[in-house]
């Protein structure tokens, strides 16, 4: 059984840090006036959630023999949503989420808005309750600052190796970041890249992200297959989301390509109907490889809904 533990990685693309430092040093100078000495924990928090991301805490190794079977890989990527600040049945819908992965026989979870309150640190959690491998990293917020904050995980039924993360421009710096966070899962036929991401609510900011993720993740994979899931914020009629189409397999399209591909509604009191929209995706970027979708589908938890969207599932076989 391998520890989890603590360390860091640059997150910024080149050239595109934010001068935290900068910020830092105009803060000690700002708490050093008299008359704003009252304002020095408001200002220690601040700085703590202004903090870089690329914090990460990983555990390399899982506990228990990996579901696979078949050389086929189950994967699910799922937005937690950390539901800040009432947290709404979090534990209930944590362990109703923990089920519906024991029941798929998932080997690998790419995870979104994973939370660490007062009372819950999920990555852990999680880690714990399936006995799974894990990286995780803070997005936003900062638990030792404001005592919330929330990421994205990488869970897998194998062996953990290589993590990365990528701070995607542009964002609302510094005290909000979109963020793709990958692994290398040693799988029993080589080694696949995966990725969870969760990108931005503007319309041009999450163009210009996609565009980015997916330059990066073609200069990590070089040549090789990779998953990549997550909250997109973008339905699939946008326009980034169809040239990424063109060039990565949408699995779920792939098997399904005129049902109904809903995973978030949103009701609003002044409509009559809710807002249905496709925000959550798995794409498999195929590389110089032999592969196979054999199932893809959207999923709840049975019994309590774990999350406002719905999770992404799908089953691929891959010739590493």
């Amino acid at each position: 059984m391998s520890e989890s533990f603590e360390f860091h990685l640059n997150a910024q693309p080149e050239g595109g840090a934010f001068p935290f430092s900068r910020l830092r040093l105009f803060a000690h100078r700002l708490m050093q006036l008299p008359a704003l000495g009252r304002l020095k924990p408001l200002v220690r928090r601040a700085l703590m959630v202004t903090e870089p991301a690329g914090r990460l805490f990983i555990k390399r190794e899982p506990t228990r023999v990996a579901y696979c079977r078949d050389d086929v890989i189950t994967v699910l990527s799922a937005n937690l949503w950390h539901d800040w600040p009432r947290y709404r049945r979090l534990f209930q819908r944590l362990e109703a989420f923990a089920r519906l992965v024991e029941t798929e026989k998932v080997d690998i979870l790419l995870l979104q808005e994973v939370a660490r309150t007062p009372d819950v640190q999920v990555d852990q959690w999680l880690a714990e309750r399936l006995d799974m491998a894990y990286v995780y990293s803070r997005a936003n917020g900062h638990h030792r600052g404001i005592g919330f904050e929330e990421g994205l995980a990488v869970f897998s039924h194998f062996p953990l190796d290589t993590p990365r993360i990528r701070q995607l421009r542009p964002n609302f710096e510094p005290f909000a970041r979109r963020l793709v966070l990958g692994a290398d899962v040693k799988t029993p036929r080589g080694s696949l890249p995966v990725f969870s991401v969760h990108l931005s609510l503007l319309p041009r900011h999450n163009a210009a992200q996609v565009h980015h993720l997916q330059s990066w993740v073609a200069s990590i994979t070089e040549g090789r297959p990779a998953l990549i899931g997550g909250d997109f914020n973008a339905h699939e009629h946008a326009s980034q989301i169809t040239r990424m189409q063109r060039t990565w397999l949408d699995v779920f399209r792939y098997l399904h390509p005129h049902a109904d591909g809903t995973t978030h509604e949103l009701r609003l009191p002044w409509r009559s109907q809710a807002s249905r929209r496709r925000l959550d995706y798995i794409f498999l970027y195929p590389g110089s490889c032999q592969w196979k979708v054999l199932e893809a589908c959207h999923l709840d938890a049975p019994g309590c809904r774990h999350s406002d969207h719905r999770a992404v599932l799908a089953k691929i076989a891959v010739d590493l």
